[in-house]
């Protein structure tokens, strides 16, 4: 099997030839969304499409929000109708991403295009962490009416990007909590952002794009809904969550990635068994459930002995467990 069909293999429940990450089988295309809100790692401010600032310093592993109670785009959530600008969908250029997409072969790779900044993340990085909190506890229906906006502007995106290079996964991102629990009460989560985020989903299954949404997080309390709702691949399951407890809850009916803790393999005087044993550890506790990709949920180690080792078992330890754990399917 090439990648793209591993992949799909592990996504049906078929029996694959290895199991590893997901994100090896796909390439992210450069579209004009993400390379407009890019921000250079030079440590300075730099406002996005929506007017929230970023700074991204030299040697961190990304970029982040920088909102002030200066700076912020909403300083009253009562009116974000005044405040709220949205970016056009349209008149961008997308020469770089069609060029990528030339050079893939889909028969062996997935074509993807990341979509950051989901509802809840957009929420606060337009008014702030403690600010959309309050919000969303205190001003719900404001709230809803300001998520109405961005859901729009996220299913025109994706009609957008159709239309220009018709990929076949959208890599979607909305961190919804911490290592310890979610950010939102579950309940008011189910109220707000889930009724919008289905429509997110059903627009890309509309449009035949396989929907990945990635949160590296605790995410447990909720994944009944997220099938629900339609998500077909969680990216980013940290190893906090139960994971065989999730795929026994959703009838195995949510792909997930991840389950590898980098954080407990990154660091120094740790060895190479200890770091093989863990990524061992994980391979025997979540693939058995079926349709899981192992990896680490924020795609590396970032020191690089550390991340080769990581990578070296899961390649030989993937392929060793596919071939000594076949899966029977049931006599029809």
């Amino acid at each position: 099997m090439n990648l793209r069909e591993n992949a799909m293999a592990i996504f049906n429940g078929e029996q694959p030839d290895f199991y590893g990450d997901f994100m090896d089988a796909m390439v992210i295309l450069p579209d004009p969304y993400l390379l407009r809100d890019h921000a250079p790692q030079d440590g300075l401010e730099h406002p996005d499409s929506w007017g929230t600032v970023y700074i991204f310093q030299p040697g961190a592993p990304g970029p982040h929000p920088h909102v002030t109670d200066e700076n912020a785009v909403i300083k009253d959530i009562t009116r974000w109708k005044e405040d709220l600008k949205v970016p056009s969908v349209e008149g961008l250029d997308w020469t770089m991403a069609k060029e990528v997409e030339k050079t893939v072969d889909r028969n062996e790779k997935f074509v993807g295009i990341m979509m950051g900044g989901g509802l809840f993340e957009r929420s606060h990085h337009l008014m702030g962490m403690m600010n959309a909190f309050y919000a969303y506890m205190d001003y719900p229906d404001e709230m809803k009416g300001m998520l109405r906006e961005i859901c729009e502007w996220k299913k025109a995106a994706l009609r957008e990007c159709k239309k220009q290079v018709n990929p076949d996964v959208v890599f979607f991102h909305d961190d919804w909590g911490s290592k310890q629990n979610l950010f939102l009460p579950p309940d008011v989560w189910r109220e707000i952002i889930k009724p919008l985020h289905k429509e997110i989903v059903d627009t890309a299954h509309e449009l035949g794009i396989l929907f990945m949404h990635h949160a590296d997080c605790i995410c447990q309390p909720i994944v009944e809904d997220m099938v629900e709702i339609g998500i077909d691949i969680w990216q980013g399951v940290i190893a906090q969550n139960d994971i065989p407890y999730i795929q026994e809850v959703t009838k195995h009916k949510l792909a997930m990635v991840g389950g590898i803790d980098g954080p407990k393999l990154d660091v120094e005087n740790i060895t190479e068994e200890q770091i093989r044993a863990e990524v061992r550890a994980t391979i025997d506790r979540c693939c058995a459930g079926g349709r899981f990709f192992p990896g680490i949920p924020n795609g590396v180690c970032y020191r690089e002995w550390n991340n080769s080792i990581v990578m070296d078992e899961l390649a030989k330890y993937g392929r060793q467990y596919a071939k000594e754990h076949p899966i029977v399917k049931a006599a029809s």
